[in-house]
């Protein structure tokens, strides 16, 4: 297949995806509808936070666990605020994630 030919089909690929119901992306109904009722929300202080890079990879170990939601980390603080489904997952498991990238997690009581 030529180039071009390629670039076409992925363009009209795209285009068939954004003009779909769902799109790329899912509505806030949908987010919603798969959001757990159930959901907990935890604060944990993170050891070893010195730099703006830190963040980042306490944030990508956690949302790594399985039924995790949301993680919010707070640089200022050296906290994260993590949203998780304790069906799932838990507070032990998530400190565990963060600790093994190198950020020691302590959950609040």
């Amino acid at each position: 297949m030529k180039r071009t030919d390629i670039i076409v089909a992925g363009a009209f690929a795209l285009g068939l995806a954004v003009m779909h119901p769902g799109g790329l992306l899912p509505t806030a109904a949908q987010a919603a509808s798969v959001t757990s009722q159930d959901e907990k929300t935890t604060v944990f202080d993170i050891e070893n936070i010195t730099c703006a890079l830190c963040p980042v990879t306490v944030k990508t170990a956690m949302e790594a666990v399985t039924g995790v939601a949301t993680v919010d980390v707070n640089f200022d603080k050296k906290t994260a605020t993590v949203t998780f489904d304790p069906s799932v997952a838990n507070v032990e498991t998530i400190g565990i994630a963060s600790t093994n990238a190198g950020y020691p997690a302590k959950a609040r009581d």
